[in-house]
């Protein structure tokens, strides 16, 4: 089993890995820029008029990103207590907007911290999902 904090412990990426995986890359911090927030619904074209600080304010009031890097104009999403990615579903662990999912979960694991690798968990019941679901 991989530990996200170890990367000497991830495996290398091939096809197929993440059909039974816990979602462990949905663990980590998520950067993101303006385009992935408009693209995630969170941020409307039409406030891409106004400067970047102000919507980094709103959305961290909103709980919707944790921190914004105004010299990179970089923003962490937010996750809930236990790490996960806020869009990550708890019981199927599958993202909930994978089709308007950022850059940086689209990239995985072709960049990241260890490119080419992902700390990869299996998940049995993922596995029964999946069979259920397409039955």
């Amino acid at each position: 089993m991989a530990d996200i904090e170890r990367l000497d412990t991830w495996v290398k990426y091939k096809n197929g890995l993440c059909d039974d995986c816990m979602g462990s890359c949905c663990s980590m911090p998520v950067e993101v820029r303006l385009p992935d927030l408009v693209r995630m619904g969170v941020v409307d074209e039409f406030e891409l008029e106004e400067p970047i600080k102000n919507i980094a304010k709103r959305l961290e009031k909103q709980r919707l990103i944790q921190h914004f890097n105004f010299k990179r104009e970089l923003f962490t999403l937010a996750r809930r207590a236990n790490g996960d990615c806020m869009h990550l579903d708890q019981k199927t662990r599958l993202c909930g907007i994978y089709e308007r999912r950022p850059n940086t979960c689209r990239n995985h694991p072709k960049v990241g911290p260890k490119p080419g690798f992902c700390a990869y968990t299996r998940n049995p019941q993922k596995i029964a999902f999946h069979r259920n679901t397409t039955a």
